[in-house]
């Protein structure tokens, strides 16, 4: 059995302790690989260290977000966090170790609730916009969440979810302008509020995977991880600066966005715009208005914005990070073509908090997905768990200063942790420079009369052709081939599905890639599901294509 060792807990609430993984299921955690990894001391409050810390260092006055026509300046998200602080500890009653739940969009009240929440020495749980009552009622329970601080504007469904969540008792909603509304709980708190003494492996958040796959997984995060994730990938690979500006799409309840539009500008006294409203065109605006220098969305915003550069003056763009989905070269050569940047890709998942692999600069290949962050280890294994030759396709396998740590989930833990690695559910092939290249997810490999094809592969060459807006391919049930290739195509043009269409789709697919991998089947959709972090839900498609076979069987 693998001996975990952790620190002396801060929490009064044991709750998420007791529910970590057993030892013996853990991944391996190696602080090593950069010295600010192992200089993290034994009590630590992450939200101390990317707020406080910042005011000390004199940037009381300096803009941290802005929000339309809102600027705050990091006093004032460090007045708002500690009034919060204030109503959760003292009105609320919640004592460190508490799950609290988080429903907004991107807010500054949202960046300064959940910065409250984990100075108090809670568990922040924060949760897609879009949830509805049967997914929030879930996930309270799971967590056996007690508290709630959420915008008035999604009220509705966790009123909902409270009809079959009693474990919630107690909410606070702000934008509500009511008497006893969190603004109005906020003014009888003082402004000063010290940070709770938690552990360095104290969990900090629990996040929530965003159901590609299924059911939603909560994944735990220690306040050590929520400052690796910064001093690995961030400080190796974006390198912000202080005069950098910061901008994005993907929610604050999406460790992508976590990330890219809270932790890593904060740990480096930046600053964040903040989009009044999603999607790609307000994104624009607010990199045109705020001059924002660095970027995070996801690749279909990329393809979207790519064809919107005419109408907007991007100068002020650096860097830019897609993540969420694989980067097809398509998409990454057609915003290179509009903006003269090449986007930097990288790998994430919730289980691992953010980017482990990725490439900035000139170390950018287009069509890899980049090499190991530093601080991170990787490599591709066979189904005997032994490391593949170099081009071998394989299951991606990394482990470093974070990893997963599933809430009271040994099955899924077991399946997601083999012999200290963290297995991503990703097919991946490593050439000779250590360079990783997305192949699949290992449910999207699609084996057909023998045949191994790549799903990704073949969306990458239907996205070559100029009337796919959009695409998914997937693995159909079929009583011949076993399992035959199957694309779900978005047309730029709708008017034009037709067989027509359909048999060009397949011819052009034919002439880009090896002609067995063509799609057979091709249906036109006017949109793809998603998740509300922009990921294509294969599943769905997978699902109704076995629902198809069973009622024609």
């Amino acid at each position: 059995m693998r001996r975990i060792s952790l620190l002396p807990s801060g929490h009064r609430d044991s709750f998420a302790r007791d529910n970590l993984p057993p030892p013996e299921l853990w991944p391996e955690l190696d602080l090593s690989g950069l010295p600010a990894l192992g200089a993290y001391p034994r009590r630590l409050n992450c939200a101390a260290a990317l707020l406080d810390a910042q005011i000390a260092a004199g940037r009381s006055d300096k803009p941290l977000l802005f929000f339309g026509d809102e600027e705050w300046t990091y006093a004032r998200v460090h007045n708002a966090a500690n009034r919060i602080a204030g109503v959760l500890t003292r009105g609320m009653g919640v004592v460190p170790g508490n799950r609290v739940l988080l429903r907004a969009g991107n807010t500054p009240m949202m960046v300064s609730a959940w910065l409250a929440v984990v100075k108090a020495g809670a568990v922040a749980v924060a949760t897609m916009p879009l949830l509805r009552a049967r997914e929030l009622a879930t996930i309270i329970d799971k967590a056996q969440v007690e508290f709630a601080l959420c915008d008035r504007v999604l009220k509705e469904e966790l009123e909902l979810a409270r009809d079959s969540a009693p474990g919630l008792v107690s909410v606070a909603y702000w934008g509500s302008g009511a008497s006893d509304g969190l603004e109005a709980q906020m003014v009888q708190q003082s402004g000063e509020f010290a940070a709770a003494e938690t552990s360095a492996d104290d969990v900090a958040l629990i996040a929530f995977t965003s159901g590609t796959t299924g059911a939603p997984k909560g994944c735990m995060h220690f306040h050590r991880d929520v400052l690796a994730m910064a001093d690995s990938y961030s400080a190796t690979i974006l390198q912000p600066t202080a005069d950098d500006i910061f901008c994005g799409t993907p929610p604050l309840a999406f460790t992508f966005g976590l990330g890219g539009l809270l932790v890593f500008p904060m740990r480096v006294g930046a600053a964040v715009a903040l989009t009044v409203k999603p999607g790609p065109e307000p994104l624009m605006e607010a990199i045109v208005r705020h001059q924002a220098t660095v970027c995070f969305t996801a690749p279909t915003a990329y393809r979207t914005m790519a064809g919107m550069t005419d109408e907007h003056d991007l100068a002020s763009l650096k860097k830019c990070v897609s993540a969420g989905e694989t980067l097809p070269k398509a998409t990454f050569e057609l915003w290179r073509q509009a903006t003269g940047i090449g986007i930097m890709d990288g790998i994430g998942t919730t289980e691992m908090l953010h980017i482990f692999i990725s490439a900035a600069g000139d170390d950018i290949r287009p069509g890899a997905t980049g090499w190991a962050v530093p601080g991170y280890s990787a490599l591709v294994i066979g189904e005997d768990g032994a490391p593949v030759e170099a081009g071998e396709i394989g299951r991606l396998a990394v482990k470093g200063p974070t990893g997963c740590r599933y809430l009271a989930d040994p099955k899924r833990q077991a399946e997601y942790v083999r012999d200290g690695w963290n297995l991503t559910g990703d097919a991946y092939r490593m050439d000779e420079d250590g360079y990783f290249w997305y192949q699949a997810r290992t449910d999207d490999m699609i084996i057909s009369a023998g045949y191994n094809i790549a799903g990704p592969e073949v969306e990458a060459a239907l996205l070559d052709h100029p009337l796919v807006k959009d695409c998914a391919v997937v693995g159909a049930p079929d009583p011949e081939r076993g399992t035959v290739v199957k694309a779900f195509v978005v047309l730029d043009q709708p008017a034009r599905a037709c067989d027509a269409t359909a048999k060009d789709l397949q011819e052009f697919v034919k002439r880009q890639i090896a002609p067995y991998k063509y799609p057979r089947l091709v249906e036109f959709l006017p949109d793809l599901p998603r998740t509300e972090t922009g990921k294509v839900q294969r599943f769905r498609l997978r699902q109704q294509e076995k629902q198809r076979l069973a009622a024609a069987s």
